[in-house]
């Protein structure tokens, strides 16, 4: 893909040293396999990438489309290095702060500041490669501790369809270091929840056979 934006802004290093531990040793690690039968096929896994592909071609073709644009007003993206900034952009201030709970009033419509900002093409589109890899990074430091979610599910993929290859070092741990912990939540999922497991399974794929990190790959029982 064409770059888009990244100039001289290279990303980050990592800042902590735990992080790049974990890096260095997740080049080594593969992921934990799927819970007995919730193994996706690889047909499965094909068409995923497949799909991927496409999305990311659409993305490619029509960027300079969606960066034209004009944000909706109660739209702020955070500067690239505003980590807490960027949760609370993604995720929302309710899941940041740990609250649950909506409130009635809350329920007639939709407050993006308190359920998070989806990655709509216009906002995904503004976004140089060094803000993909910070945010991405935001993110998957916030999953190593905290649950899955579907809106943290979107903006990994939507993160993933903007990443350039071939990876620079730091994407090239991050994405691997992301597709661990998804092997590693769906062990743990106790309800075996269908979808969520089906959106592990998918970021993992994306990860392994898309960005050819095979020795992550789920292999078909």
């Amino acid at each position: 893909m064409p770059r888009c934006g990244c100039g001289a802004n290279r990303p980050q290093k990592i800042k902590k040293e735990a992080d790049s531990k974990h890096f260095m040793f997740s080049q080594i690690s593969g992921c934990q396999p799927a819970p007995e039968g919730y193994s996706p096929t690889l047909k499965w896994q094909q068409q995923q990438v497949a799909n991927f592909s496409a999305v990311r071609q659409s993305l490619n073709k029509h960027r300079n489309h969606w960066q034209s644009q004009h944000l909706d007003s109660n739209v702020t993206m955070p500067k690239s290095e505003d980590e807490e900034g960027w949760k609370k952009f993604c995720l929302g201030e309710r899941v940041y702060s740990g609250t649950d709970a909506l409130s009635d009033n809350e329920n007639l419509g939709i407050d993006y500041i308190k359920v998070g900002f989806p990655p709509l093409l216009s906002i995904v589109s503004r976004m140089n490669q060094a803000t993909v890899t910070s945010v991405l990074e935001y993110l998957i430091s916030w999953f190593g501790e905290k649950k899955f979610t579907p809106e943290l599910g979107r903006w990994f993929y939507a993160l993933l369809a903007c990443l350039e290859k071939p990876l620079l070092p730091e994407a090239h741990s991050l994405i691997r270091q992301l597709a661990r912990r998804c092997s590693e939540v769906r062990v743990l999922e106790e309800n075996k929840n269908e979808e969520q497991i089906s959106a592990l399974n998918l970021i993992i794929c994306l990860v392994s056979r898309y960005f050819d990190q095979r020795d992550l790959a789920d292999e078909p029982s």
